[in-house]
């Protein structure tokens, strides 16, 4: 009788690469793996640094997010018009 070991597959590098930044990684491994929760602790984190951004830059960071979302919803509305 033979007993084969399987071993699981290694996650891809860029996942790997992720789940090394200290704070992202933990967040982000936790949402991939089970506890959906710490949606809540990125959604701060991700508004504290804008607020920060805002308070050390003023107004040009309170705008550029929303520039730089111009071509995603742009691409949204051709995918839209498109179907």
């Amino acid at each position: 009788m033979t007993t084969e070991t399987i071993t699981p597959a290694a996650p891809p590098r860029s996942r790997r690469i992720l789940f090394a930044i200290p704070v992202l990684g933990w967040i982000a491994r936790d949402l991939i793996h089970g506890d959906k929760d710490n949606i809540w602790y990125l959604l701060v984190a991700v508004l504290s640094l804008w607020a920060m951004a805002v308070m050390t830059w003023g107004v040009p960071a309170l705008y550029l997010p929303a520039l730089a979302a111009v071509p995603v919803i742009f691409l949204m509305l051709l995918w839209i018009t498109r179907g």
